[in-house]
């Protein structure tokens, strides 16, 4: 198992999908690093050889921001917005969706479990 960017990447899978198991990187990145490596991008992961993962680490680290650095940056612009009270950072505040989402019968992902409310009986007619 080959460790990229503190990921333990999977060796029974291509390349190309092996790298997206890194946070940041999705296919199209994936298949841009290993053009830029000179690998082919079928070749599974379990056959890259210690200077083609080198190449790799080497790519990765200089060009794209990854993991740890990456999920502080987008934790960061979220507090921003929230900070500035912009509709975005008050949506997230809320906990509710954030781009323009219907939020009448859907978005139970951003709400969460539903929450019943009681109805209110009516108090009985006194004599």
């Amino acid at each position: 198992m080959a460790r990229i960017a503190g990921v333990d990447i999977p060796d029974n899978k291509r390349g190309e999908i092996a790298l997206t198991y890194i946070y940041g990187i999705g296919r199209s990145s994936a298949t841009k690093i290993l053009n830029k490596a000179g690998i082919d991008v079928n070749k599974k992961a379990s056959q890259w050889n210690d200077a083609e993962s080198k190449a790799i680490r080497d790519i990765i680290s200089t060009e794209f921001k990854v993991e740890g650095e990456l999920r502080s940056e987008v934790q960061l612009n979220i507090k921003r917005l929230m900070d500035i009270a912009c509709y975005r950072g008050l949506r997230h505040r809320k906990g509710l969706p954030v781009r323009g989402q219907s939020t009448k019968n859907n978005a139970r992902t951003r709400k969460g479990k539903r929450k019943t409310v009681a109805n209110k009986k009516k108090a009985a007619a006194k004599k």
